[in-house]
């Protein structure tokens, strides 16, 4: 079975890429790899899979990797209307694993039509392709941003999603739209999976445990919103590899049989734990104490997340369960190896 993973040099795209080869199959990881934020990170994840920078830089260029056979790399924006459909043409691609996005709640203000490129152009240009290329499954990350202002705890797939409170949530919001369309329409099974803060070794700098590490080590004051007070559902990411595998290697054709070509799932930890408490992991781990500027809540910032999984339990029989305890430390050990910290 052959498996496209677009945005394979971001963070869970590489872990995700990883864990897929690991258990055998063929990969096919493309990445526009952009400068949201520093792409030495996005190449030293790919070095991890055996892609070498000097080949990686170049656009549209088939990459081998010299670690394992089975992964194939190209640099390439999921937007190109052009070269997308000739990657599809040119390999025989099983499911596709949607990763690519322009990511980051707070950039989205700054910088919309950023993500009105790669979330809304990139994913229309993505469905269109499995339509043409009878792509048996198409597995895309969506966002708990996507719940917006709801109040009710933990959040349902159930539940009403018509307010976002930023662009990059209405764009992940819009992505279940185009998604459920092109289910009814051409049959093609879809599955959305709502991320829940996400953290772990190889996490985005842009991220609260990157920023926050970093800056401690360094003796900087962190920036707390909200007065530590925000809640999060934190999902440690071998636990979200975990349920993004075991979703795509399972064949819908029971879906197909019933027609039910559209779904969506919650994946996350289940538990909310305030901002306060998570970084006093962190201050744990690194046995030293944070220098905290309190702030107030922050634009398109939501108060509290929390994961209903119910549904994930149900069809998959799996939850995620690392406790912020154990992922945190983890963590702290990669960052303190990444950066050579003794």
């Amino acid at each position: 079975m052959k498996i496209l993973v677009t945005g394979a040099a971001g963070f869970i795209g590489f872990h995700v890429a990883k864990q897929l080869l690991k258990r055998g199959y063929q990969v096919i990881g493309i990445d526009n790899l952009n400068d949201y934020y520093d792409t030495n990170l996005k190449y030293s994840r790919l070095n991890e899979l055996g892609i070498k920078r000097n080949e990686a830089e170049v656009y549209n260029k088939y990459c081998t990797s010299g670690k394992d056979k089975n992964f194939l790399f190209v640099r390439m924006p999921i937007e190109d209307r052009e070269e997308l459909p000739k990657l599809f043409n040119s390999n025989n691609i099983d499911i596709v694993c949607n990763l690519a996005a322009q990511a980051g709640v707070r950039y989205s203000i700054e910088n919309p039509e950023t993500y009105i490129d790669s979330n809304i152009v990139g994913f229309l240009n993505v469905l269109e392709c499995c339509r043409h290329h009878n792509i048996k499954h198409l597995v895309y990350a969506s966002s708990s941003s996507v719940y917006g202002l709801n109040k009710k705890v933990p959040f349902s797939t159930d539940d009403n999603v018509d307010h976002p409170i930023s662009l990059y949530a209405a764009t992940k919001k819009s992505n279940e739209l185009m998604a459920h369309t092109y289910s009814h329409l051409f049959k093609i099974p879809t599955t959305g999976l709502r991320f829940f803060t996400v953290y772990g070794p190889w996490g985005r700098p842009d991220m609260a445990m990157f920023l926050f590490t970093d800056a401690i080590l360094k003796n900087k004051p962190i920036k707390v919103f909200n007065h530590g007070q925000m809640e999060r559902d934190f999902t440690y990411i071998d636990d979200i590899v975990e349920g993004v595998v075991r979703i795509l290697i399972k064949d819908p054709v029971e879906r197909v049989k019933n027609e039910d070509f559209y779904k969506i799932y919650n994946i996350g930890n289940n538990n909310s734990v305030k901002l306060s408490e998570f970084i006093k992991e962190i201050e744990v781990n690194l046995g030293k104490e944070a220098k905290k500027t309190m702030l107030p809540m922050q634009p398109g910032d939501v108060e509290k997340t929390w994961a209903n999984v119910d549904q994930l339990i149900k069809d998959y029989d799996y939850s995620p369960n690392t406790p912020v305890k154990e992922g945190v430390k983890l963590f702290i050990d990669w960052f303190k190896i990444y950066h050579k910290i003794k």
